[in-house]
């Protein structure tokens, strides 16, 4: 998930890690004969693309190596380009690929994350389209008919729609200088809210994570309204059974800091450097969340 500020997620891989390589390398070989074998197949191969996809992200956010993550990884975002080259209607993986880039955002420079952030919206949207014929430039309506198309979504666009708004709003945050970008909050804080309406606990109450953030971005005096994200923040923590602890780093730096809560934002980071942080499908970012809390405490008495 992209939502925090974090620019203050193969040629060398620890021994520890060489099982999963291997195998990984396997289907990468195993997939490259499909394609050779069976170029006119057009559905195998997509669905062979797709579940390479799939069991890519499973294998990164389920590592607890964060250099071995941040050394591999940009191999395999050209892999999914090079996938998307010949198969470049394939919903599944423009979603793959969307969240691979977005996620890598994470450890890039302000630079370079505005250019991973924007591929990612841009697969984001992409996806969307060829979902829903009406979520086609959907980004680009007015406000009025953005809303009634909004309003009209239900629990089968969920999927798409939930990721065009992660991409969106990491989107924004890497172009937070932009007025132009900084515009668009209210289209996806709106659908945000309509995603909320139809399932709060998708991924592990990720929309109310991303909706505290987008409330926390100004303070009160500039429209923000960190009251508001606080409240979704402690739902967040509610539906991840507190398991997801990147909720409570965002929750720290984007809330605690920006009402000047000493207390809250130190004891939610002691709370994650003491963490396990292995938990299904959350490991890396857990992982991730754990160093991005060691960096604000060690600046929280200068802070406040």
């Amino acid at each position: 998930m992209a939502l925090v500020n974090f620019r203050d997620v193969q040629s060398r891989f620890p021994k520890k890690h060489a099982g999963d390589i291997a195998i990984l390398n396997m289907k990468i070989s195993v997939l490259l004969v499909a394609l050779f074998s069976f170029a006119g197949c057009a559905n195998l191969v997509s669905g062979l693309t797709s579940k390479m996809a799939d069991d890519l992200a499973y294998t990164i956010l389920n590592s607890d190596d964060l250099e071995t993550v941040r050394e591999g990884v940009p191999a395999y975002l050209l892999l999914i380009d090079s996938f998307l080259h010949s198969d470049p209607e394939n919903e599944n993986l423009l979603l793959a690929a969307s969240s691979l880039n977005g996620s890598y955002s994470i450890f890039a420079d302000e630079e370079r994350a505005k250019l991973l952030t924007a591929k990612s919206f841009s697969y984001a949207l992409k996806a969307a389209c060829i979902a829903s014929e009406r979520l086609c430039n959907f980004r680009s309506l007015e406000f009025q008919k953005f809303r009634r198309i909004t309003d009209d979504l239900r629990m089968d666009d969920l999927p798409v729609a939930y990721a065009v708004g992660v991409a969106w709003t990491g989107w924004i945050q890497a172009n937070s200088g932009d007025w132009n970008a900084i515009a668009e909050l209210a289209k996806v804080r709106y659908l945000m809210e309509r995603i909320i309406l139809l399932d709060e606990g998708w991924e592990n109450g990720g929309p109310h994570l991303y909706m505290g953030g987008l409330e926390t971005i100004f303070p009160a005096a500039m429209g923000g309204h960190p009251e508001k994200g606080r409240e979704h923040f402690e739902k967040a923590l509610v539906l991840s059974g507190g398991k997801y602890l990147m909720t409570k780093v965002v929750y720290a730096e984007q809330y605690a800091r920006l009402v000047f809560d000493k207390e809250i934002h130190d004891r939610l980071l002691n709370e994650v450097v003491s963490a396990d942080p292995v938990a299904e499908g959350m490991t890396l970012t857990n992982r991730i969340a754990q160093e991005r809390a060691r960096e604000l405490l060690a600046t929280s008495d200068d802070y406040f």
